[in-house]
């Protein structure tokens, strides 16, 4: 088969990144559509691959900052032509899933989440800097991004989700069901040390929804060493609440990241995750999890024996939950085992099997592309009837 790849954008990397490229590894001579590709803030080999971008590319200020791109996505990803493909993989948590295809492509979606800022619109502007002005407008153009994607998430002929949190938003949201096929980490990169350090670790995007700020507050009053990986808007006033017992090393390469996971006593995860990569690749590395108790860590911690949970998202929690954390407690090698179930092979062969399973069966069938011809629940009806000429009657 003739197969393409399509991903929101390249502008970041982290966990969905990580995720295309298992996919690129699944179908290497598959090219790679994308809105906006920066390569300097992507690895290397990004650049030996194929990738065709939007008309947003040429625009300097997207680049800068895709969320200023609101408004032009949907025409983007819409504009690409698969026509001569027989299978679309598109990477999505927000745009890529509406693609267009044609009669005889086969579109399966790996949806990380729906629209985080659209459907859980006030979680996710918390802590934002926006002025009375953009509080004003945003609900009237969030209320459009909805609608479009509420439209286009019928196009796909299969979702697949990256955790049971995911596919109970994609069936509330889309009223699609989905497969959980949880992202990989590759075990190898990853190693049990001889011996780990006295300090606790966090790896994140610094953005305010990623609740950063209750990790600065817990350490602040325990006093424990604390390094935080990453980048973010957020990072300035972040570090300006830090005690001296936490150090920022922003961006840090794989080799220093693998090692800081293997030497921690713990990481620290204060975000209600859809998934959550870094709590898989530190327990590849053997060593446990803090994490609060919700989204993709539910999924992906087991309580006792490769992490532990504190139940509010508020700095008292996390104190009481590292006051009464014992990493003696916690067997490297039993932690590492539980990683195995995420290694790239086993992503790779259950995404595969998907994805063939779904092309058989959308082969001799018309193509729905956002339609379903023969509805047989009412929630599956369209949102809206035409009735009479001059009328449009509404689904209740």
């Amino acid at each position: 088969m003739k197969v393409a790849l399509v991903h929101d954008y390249l502008t970041q990397y982290g966990g969905a990144e990580k995720v295309l490229e298992a996919l690129h590894a699944l179908y290497p001579a598959a090219p790679v559509y994308t809105s906006i590709y920066t390569p300097d803030t992507m690895p290397a080999h990004f650049r030996d691959w194929t990738i065709h971008t939007s008309f947003m590319q040429r625009a300097p200020l997207f680049r800068r900052r895709h969320q200023f791109g609101l408004l032009f996505y949907p025409t983007a990803f819409e504009h690409f032509n698969f026509s001569g493909y027989d299978l679309v993989i598109s990477s999505s948590s927000a745009w890529a899933k509406g693609v267009i295809t044609g009669p005889h492509t086969t579109h399966v979606t790996y949806c990380h989440a729906p629209m985080r800022f659209v459907w859980q619109y006030d979680d996710y502007l918390r802590g934002e800097n926006v002025g009375p002005l953009g509080r004003l407008v945003l609900p009237f153009l969030m209320g459009y991004v909805r609608l479009w994607d509420e439209v286009s998430a019928r196009r796909p002929d299969a979702y697949a989700a990256n955790s049971r949190e995911v596919a109970r938003r994609i069936k509330k949201y889309y009223r699609r069901p989905a497969q959980v096929i949880n992202p990989p980490v590759e075990l190898a990169n990853y190693a049990i040390a001889p011996a780990y350090g006295d300090y606790f670790l966090v790896v994140s995007r610094l953005v305010p929804y990623k609740r950063l700020d209750i990790v600065i507050e817990a350490f602040n009053h325990l006093g424990l060493p604390l390094k935080v990986v990453g980048r973010g808007r957020q990072r300035a006033e972040l570090e300006a609440a830090a005690g001296p017992n936490i150090q920022f090393l922003g961006a840090v390469d794989q080799s220093q990241l693998r090692r800081l996971y293997a030497e921690c006593q713990a990481l620290i995860w204060p975000e209600a995750a859809d998934f959550g990569i870094a709590p898989v690749e530190v327990q590849a590395s053997g060593r446990p999890v803090i994490a609060y108790a919700a989204g993709g860590a539910l999924e992906t911690v087991v309580a006792g024996e490769t992490g532990c949970f504190f139940h509010q998202q508020t700095a008292a929690a996390l104190i009481a939950a590292v006051q009464s954390f014992d990493a003696a407690r916690f067997d490297p090698a039993r932690i590492r085992r539980h990683a195995e179930g995420y290694d790239v092979p086993v992503f790779q062969r259950r995404l595969a099997e998907f994805v063939e399973a779904t092309v058989s069966e959308t082969q001799g069938r018309p193509p729905t592309n956002g339609r379903r011809p023969h509805p047989a629940d009412p929630e599956d009806a369209p949102w809206f009837t035409l009735g009479e000429p001059g009328t449009l009657g509404l689904r209740p």
